[in-house]
């Protein structure tokens, strides 16, 4: 699949996002410091920043609304329906720790379940396409969830750290988030290298009874809509070494960083610095994880064009 940079910075941000604000809703940071309400505006601005991204892989973004008219039957609608009805217990939350220095536990409860069932609405919007094997397993939205909360916390342990509360808790719990979101990931992507195709030129075409079936000539030459979005390759080698930067990033140098911010707390700006690099490293490995997750990604259409 074709790794457009709009849907790749929209499941990036929106994640980190949603997590970071379903961790102030829970109210684990404090809401009267200065670096807590920071984080609350970074959190709705990766949000809208997000999602506002997703709408320009559209071919007419102006109609993004129609998106939301099919909720019944489609998680893109759903997701949307749920974006906008959770940033509505967000912006309540975000009113209570900004200007009145206060966690609201109403909005906060609210604001993270929202969060966490838009997040889930995203994973599903891939797991439901059986057309693309590789994402049609539960483990997508799984990842999905975990890279969230991993990231919200991560992000948060800077908030604690700064703010010089509940520091060592939000360390640990962030490194143990970061463990399972990267095991579940490693998981996923071994599974998906094993796969065995369902769908090959046999079973798209019917003649698998008659014998091996080739293909003769594309359909037609030019490049197409299908050919663009749906045809893209990545060297295997290549797909390897991105996999190796990307769990290394996200996952290893994220852990060794917070280690250094726990061993360093007694030295507050040291214990920032190594934790700022944390969520660098943890933004970095999510970004190379998402690409990776559309680049290998093969769609059975792709059986009519010799894919």
């Amino acid at each position: 699949m074709h790794p457009a940079f709009s849907i790749i910075v929209f499941t990036t941000l929106s994640g980190l996002g949603y997590g970071l604000a379903a961790v102030l809703g829970l109210g684990l940071l404090d809401p009267a410091a200065i670096a807590t309400k920071l984080a609350t505006i970074a959190a709705l601005t990766m949000i809208g920043v997000g999602l506002m991204s997703s709408t320009l892989h559209l071919g007419n973004p102006q109609r993004a609304w129609r998106a939301f008219s099919q909720w019944r039957s489609s998680w893109l609608s759903r997701e949307g329906v749920m974006a906008i009805l959770t940033f509505l217990p967000l912006l309540w939350l975000a009113w209570a720790i900004v200007v009145e220095s206060r966690h609201s536990p109403t909005a906060g409860v609210l604001g993270a379940v929202g969060a966490a069932v838009t997040v889930y609405c995203t994973g599903m919007i891939y797991a439901s396409l059986k057309s693309v094997q590789a994402w049609h397993t539960p483990l997508t939205p799984l990842c999905f969830l975990l890279f969230a909360l991993s990231g919200g916390l991560v992000f948060g342990s800077l908030v604690a750290v700064w703010a010089g509360a509940h520091a060592l808790e939000m360390l640990l719990a962030a490194i143990v988030s970061t463990i399972a979101a990267w095991a579940v990931k490693t998981v996923w992507r071994r599974r998906m290298l094993s796969l065995k195709p369902l769908s090959t030129p046999e079973t798209a075409t019917g003649l698998g009874g008659i014998g091996r079936v080739s293909l003769f000539e594309r359909p037609h030459m030019n490049e197409n809509y299908l050919t663009r979005e749906m045809g893209f390759k990545v060297a295997r080698k290549h797909a390897a070494k991105l996999a190796r930067l990307s769990f290394v990033a996200g996952c290893a140098m994220t852990i060794l960083l917070l280690i250094v911010a726990i061993a360093t707390l007694a030295l507050p700006a040291v214990a920032i610095v190594a934790t700022a690099g944390a969520c660098i490293s943890c933004a970095v490995g999510i970004f190379v994880e998402r690409w990776l997750f559309f680049a290998e990604a093969r769609h059975a259409v792709m059986n009519y064009y010799g894919g």
